[in-house]
């Protein structure tokens, strides 16, 4: 499916996670239709793709209906961080359902196959680990996460129903925590938290004594995996995978790394541990390495410096911050544009 090129959706394409993928899907010689409203994404992060003839930005929110001619759909469009996706939680809910319903209408239409990034959070605070893909998860179905959890698996379900019902050709990413250049300095992620404290010299934040684990994939890896997945026409594929680095770090000891990486003289803060945080978070990806032949190539440490080098720079960042607050102040307009 992938060796020839083709016209591809990306929602939440202007975002940290999407705006890497519509780069490295404009390299493969594809079409590229960028969506997003900008809520929690920026033009800056696709500022250097919009004088490529093959791409085209799009602003819509996912939660109205589209008429798009596409052969693939990348569903990323949902806030990822804790502090934007629980700033709206309603909304929160209805982009992963409406806008996935959305998403898989269009795919079911047009005949494309989607893809969707789902999130190791439907594993919630997991009781086993490493979390396979047969793991049901652990999740608080009332709780403050749970809009972004619950929104998520609610937003499996639909894919698999659209397969099972609908016959649509589907793809489900669990995504583990990735990091990289173009992380928004505000969104409170553990690893842009550290960077941007360490380097301004402010007091580390480590939420809990620290002892809680995370595993952290560098976007340019996580990106291979995505691109693997959808182009994978191995049957299996549409059941979940994890696409992910099982390698596992404390919250404690990924703070010293960045101290020292930095350089920084920043003490560490302690806060109390926010509700339904998870303590553990470690992938198996073994039905990745089977069936896409994909593991993350990229060490922490050196998509660490890279992720540090692109916060040293000061007008990207300025950008970024004063996009971020120039979208959440506008409304974004319902269109319905047709692709030919």
């Amino acid at each position: 499916m992938s060796s020839s090129p083709k016209v591809i959706l990306v929602t939440g394409g202007t975002g940290f996670i999407g705006s890497h993928l519509c780069e490295a899907l404009l390299a493969g010689g594809h079409r590229v239709l960028c969506l997003d409203n900008n809520f929690t994404g920026s033009l800056n992060n696709v500022e250097a793709l919009r004088s490529n003839p093959r791409f085209e930005f799009l602003r819509h929110d996912v939660t109205e209906p589209i008429l798009l001619e596409v052969d693939q759909i990348y569903h990323l469009a949902c806030p990822a961080s804790p502090r934007h996706y629980q700033s709206n939680g309603i909304k929160t809910i209805k982009t992963n359902v409406l806008g996935t319903m959305n998403m898989l209408g269009l795919a079911k239409r047009t005949g494309a196959r989607i893809l969707l990034t789902s999130t190791s959070e439907v594993y919630g605070d997991p009781l086993v680990s490493p979390q396979t893909e047969e793991y049901w998860g652990h999740v608080n179905p009332i709780g403050i996460r749970s809009c972004y959890d619950e929104g998520k698996r609610l937003a499996e379900t639909l894919m698999m129903e659209y397969h099972r019902k609908c016959n649509v050709d589907i793809r489900i990413a669990r995504i583990f925590n990735t990091y990289g250049p173009r992380l928004n300095r505000e969104d409170g992620r553990v690893i842009s938290n550290f960077i941007v404290q360490a380097l301004e010299g402010k007091p580390i934040t480590i939420y809990g004594d620290g002892s809680q684990t995370r595993s952290f994939c560098y976007v340019s890896d996580q990106v291979r995996g995505l691109i693997a997945l959808m182009n994978q026409e191995e049957k299996n594929c549409v059941l979940p995978i994890n696409i992910g680095n099982p390698h596992e770090m404390t919250i404690r000891d990924t703070a010293d790394l960045i101290l020292q990486l930095t350089g920084s003289s920043s003490v560490i803060q302690h806060l109390p541990l926010p509700q339904d945080d998870p303590m553990q978070r470690r992938p198996d990806i073994t039905r990745a390495r089977t069936l896409l032949q994909w593991e993350p190539t990229v060490s922490l440490q050196q998509g660490l410096l890279h992720t540090i080098q692109y916060f040293q720079i000061p007008h990207i960042n300025t950008q970024q911050q004063s996009q971020h607050s120039k979208n959440n102040k506008r409304v974004t307009a319902k269109i319905i544009v047709p692709i030919l």
